[in-house]
Parts: C-alpha cells; sequence; structure tokens
C-alpha cells in the first residue's frame, strides 16, 4: 500500500462533478421524445456513478487528461442503466432509487425500447472514443463484459428456482453480474491512455475482484447493515428469498434441525417480514456467517490490492484507486 500521507491526484468527487457536467450536455434531446425521454428519465436520477468514474479513474492513472475518456465513462453509464431498465422490468419492480421505474413511467414498450437504444449508443460512445484501432479493441472488450452481465443476469434468475445452489456458484453469478462491469470498466479505461497489455490485466483482475468484495459486503450490509447509512431497508434479501452468500453459507454449515428451520423460514411465505427477519440473522450469528463472509469480503480484497500493487506506475498515480477500494469497504455495518 502506498503512503497514506501522498495526496491523490484528484478526489473521488472531482471525477463525478466532471462527468455530471458531461452528462448535463443534453446528449438525448432528439425525436422521437417518447423514445429518449425515458433516457434522459434514468440518467438524471443519478446514483454512485461507479462505473464511469473507474473509466476516468482508469485513464488517469496512466495519462493526464482524463477528459479523453468521458465517451468511454457515457458507454459504461448507460449500458448500465440500460441493464437496470430491464432487470426492473423482468422484476416488475415499481420503484428504482426511490422513483418509479421507467416501465412503470413510460409503459413497459417504452422501457424496452429506450433500453435497447441505450445499449446501441453505448457501443456508438465507444466508436467515437479513439480511431479505428482503439475502438476495435474497446467494443471487443465491452462486447465481452456485456454478454457475461446477460449471463450472469439469467443465473441469478434461474438460481430462485433452484433448490440447491453452491457457494462457487454463487460467486461466478455475482462476478458476471456485478463485477466484470466495474473490471471492464477500468480497463477500457486505461487502453484509452495507451496502458501496456500487462497493466490492462492487473487493473482489470483489481476490477474484478474489488467487485466481488464489493457485492459481498452488499449482502452484509443488506442482513446486517444500518438502515440510514445502508440507504434502504435492512433485510430484504431475506424477505425476497434470496440465496446470497451469507444464506448458502449458513446451509453448508448448520446442522439438520438448524438447516430445516433456514429452509423453512427461506421458503414460506409469511406477513411478518421483521420476524422473519429477525429469525434470520439470529441462526446467522449462531453460526458465525458474518464473520465469515468478512473474511470472503477481505480475501477478494487483498486480492484486488496485489493486482493493483503491480500495475507498473508510480503510486501517486494509483492513490484514487487504493482510496476507492477501502471506501467501497469502509460501509457501515
Amino acid at each position: 500500500m502506498p503512503n497514506r500521507n501522498l495526496l491523490s491526484m484528484h478526489s473521488i468527487e472531482n471525477y463525478k462533478t466532471v462527468f455530471e457536467q458531461y452528462l448535463s450536455q443534453g446528449h438525448f434531446t432528439q425525436e422521437p421524445k417518447g423514445l429518449y425521454e425515458p433516457v434522459n428519465y434514468i440518467l438524471r436520477v443519478g446514483g454512485k456513478r461507479l462505473r464511469p468514474l473507474l473509466a476516468l479513474m482508469g485513464y488517469h492513472v496512466f495519462a493526464d487528461d482524463f477528459r479523453q475518456a468521458l465517451p468511454v465513462a457515457m458507454a459504461v453509464e448507460l449500458f448500465h442503466n440500460f441493464s437496470l431498465i430491464h432487470d426492473d422490468i423482468m422484476d416488475e419492480a415499481p420503484l428504482r432509487r426511490g422513483i418509479p421505474t421507467v416501465h412503470s413511467h413510460f409503459g413497459l414498450n417504452s422501457g424496452i425500447l429506450s433500453g435497447d437504444v441505450m445499449l446501441i449508443y453505448a457501443q456508438q460512445y465507444l466508436l467515437d472514443a479513439g480511431d479505428a484501432p482503439l475502438s476495435a479493441r474497446l467494443l471487443k472488450s465491452f462486447n465481452r463484459c456485456a454478454i457475461q452481465v446477460c449471463e450472469g443476469q439469467q443465473w441469478d434468475v434461474d438460481f430462485e428456482r433452484m433448490d440447491a445452489v453452491t457457494i462457487p456458484q454463487y460467486l461466478r453469478m455475482i462476478e458476471y453480474k456485478t463485477a466484470v462491469l466495474l473490471a471492464c470498466s477500468l480497463e477500457m479505461g486505461a487502453m484509452t491512455a495507451g496502458a501496456s497489455d500487462a497493466d490492462l490485466h492487473h487493473l482489470y483482475e483489481f476490477g474484478r475482484k474489488l467487485g466481488i468484495a464489493f457485492q459481498l459486503q452488499d449482502d452484509l450490509l443488506d442482513s446486517f447493515g444500518n438502515a440510514e447509512k445502508f440507504g434502504k431497508k435492512v433485510g430484504g434479501d431475506i424477505v425476497r428469498n434470496k440465496k446470497t452468500f451469507l444464506i448458502l453459507k449458513a446451509l453448508e454449515l448448520a446442522n439438520p434441525a438448524d438447516k430445516a428451520d433456514l429452509l423453512h423460514l427461506m421458503n414460506t411465505p409469511t406477513n411478518n417480514e421483521q420476524t422473519k427477519i429477525q429469525e434470520v440473522t439470529t441462526l446467522l450469528r449462531q453460526l458465525n456467517v458474518p464473520d465469515l463472509a468478512k473474511e470472503e469480503r477481505n480475501l477478494y480484497h487483498r486480492q484486488a490490492i496485489a493486482h493493483l500493487d503491480q500495475v507498473a506506475v508510480p503510486d501517486a498515480r494509483k492513490l484514487t484507486l487504493y482510496e476507492l477500494a477501502e471506501f467501497l469497504l469502509d460501509r457501515d455495518l
């Protein structure tokens, strides 16, 4: 790890400010409004903007004018929000980030079509991000990632119907559904700056491992987090009977009686959500599952940092990524 007294080249908030300014320049003002209003609607809602920020940071590790990576940042933000629109349709979700989802607000057909055009524009922004050889490399990286995200989403859907899911299967699912887009964002930003193949590999692996750690932290926060700091209702995964790392680890460790109790709780509808959450989290604590999940999270975090250490630039150029890695895992339980 670098010296903590080093000043990061740019704060995370500075990257976000630059991207928000770029986003506000009216990229989708054309007709027909029925197609583009939903695009602007979901882009205005905001969120952490983690993926476009990673694209800018990936560029800035290797070159100074990170604004050159704004088209790449826009591409990954469009793709991420495209996936959210379609996920919400699949889940029949009424709300996203506290407001009506695109398909709830504009209708199902608009949700499908607007999501489709966002995916197409994501590819167009990559075509505009550099010369033909660079664009070809960016599209190859992007398409590989996009396929994996779709595969991860399908596994997530499949797991809801499967009686038995293994922890390796779950880890592969969250890698594809969440981690690979974080990794690809870094990779494409660095690619735009001319990074070497070796550095691209280590930066991608940093993002992939960090993404898995990030999702494991989300699993922990969903069941044991501070609701005010987490930003959403604690226990939602339990209420929805999701097979998270915590539940799968508990099923692996539990004696037959406790396993039967947990399976009953996770497969039986209830009108008393708080009682269900309390009973499940009590059993998870008895099995020491939160600490085991933290160990797994920390393992992936250490592996991520080891790859970042190998990126062949001075530590000062990587400091913001080190800080981001710590921030993502320091979210309060």
